[in-house]
């Protein structure tokens, strides 16, 4: 199976191991991730402003490109993800968005025909946890593992359409796949603060704060994530006695298939 791949800014510098273990993994999966050509940075944010169609262009042109190629588009950064999801979703909604879009575009246009795939989605919606399961080489067991959403990876709800953004259970299904066992814990879809740290450094630590001291709480001896910003945040902003591991969720997938370094 071939499928787009859009990897963003991101995982081609600081977030390189969720690009490598991701790719290793696809490919013991039997999925080849066809890099776009010429992709642009998402943007980083949605806009909040209806009229800022230029930001949202580079999203449509990733959209364009994986139609022309026949295949679905697969993300992986939750704010790439983020983004081009919510711009699939509004250029079929908002009448005037896509009208803007398109005169951009023209003499081509689009109207949404990409299906955009989260490789969390790819894995339980393509793959299957149950098949995932069945590739294991070194399954995790005994490793209590927290999964970290965030703010970006399941709201808005209605354009995302990943999962319950309240309780939700797609990470906590990939990691009994794997053969970890997953800790459920108070702050795992709260904000970790990340685009308030340089504005407001001391509120983004205590967001931070707040998630790891939750998984520590409740049990958790790492913590997993698809998101760079929040890895980041996580890491970085947080007190000593409040640490825990933080990797992305790819890592632990490459090393249950054998592919890991």
């Amino acid at each position: 199976m071939i499928f787009s791949y859009y990897p963003g800014c991101t995982l081609k510098n600081k977030a390189q191991d969720l690009d490598r273990y991701a790719r290793r993994s696809a490919e013991a999966l039997g999925i080849t991730l066809s890099e776009l050509d010429e992709w642009q940075c998402c943007g980083g944010a949605y806009p909040m402003a209806a009229n800022e169609t230029g930001v949202r262009l580079s999203s449509v042109r990733a959209l364009m490109a994986a139609r022309e190629r026949g295949q679905a588009l697969v993300t992986l950064c939750s704010a790439c993800h983020n983004v081009i999801k919510q711009t699939n979703y509004d250029i079929v909604r908002d009448a005037t968005f896509s009208e803007r879009a398109n005169n951009y575009m023209a003499p081509e246009e689009y109207h949404g025909e990409t299906q955009v795939y989260h490789y969390l989605e790819l894995l339980r919606d393509v793959v299957g946890f149950e098949e995932l399961s069945k590739k294991v080489k070194n399954p995790l067991t005994g490793k209590k593992v927290g999964a970290y959403y965030g703010c970006l990876l399941l709201r808005p709800s209605k354009a995302l359409q990943m999962d319950n953004p309240e309780n939700p259970k797609i990470m906590e299904d990939f990691l009994r796949a794997i053969g970890a066992e997953p800790v459920v814990y108070p702050y795992r879809n709260e904000c970790c603060g990340g685009y308030v740290t340089l504005e407001d450094r001391a509120l983004a630590a205590k967001k931070s704060g707040n998630v790891l001291a939750s998984a520590a709480d409740t049990g958790a001896e790492l913590l997993v994530t698809a998101c760079p910003l929040c890895l980041y945040n996580l890491t970085k902003t947080t007190s000593a006695d409040q640490k825990l591991p933080v990797l992305y969720f790819t890592e632990l997938l490459a090393e249950a298939l054998g592919v890991k370094d």
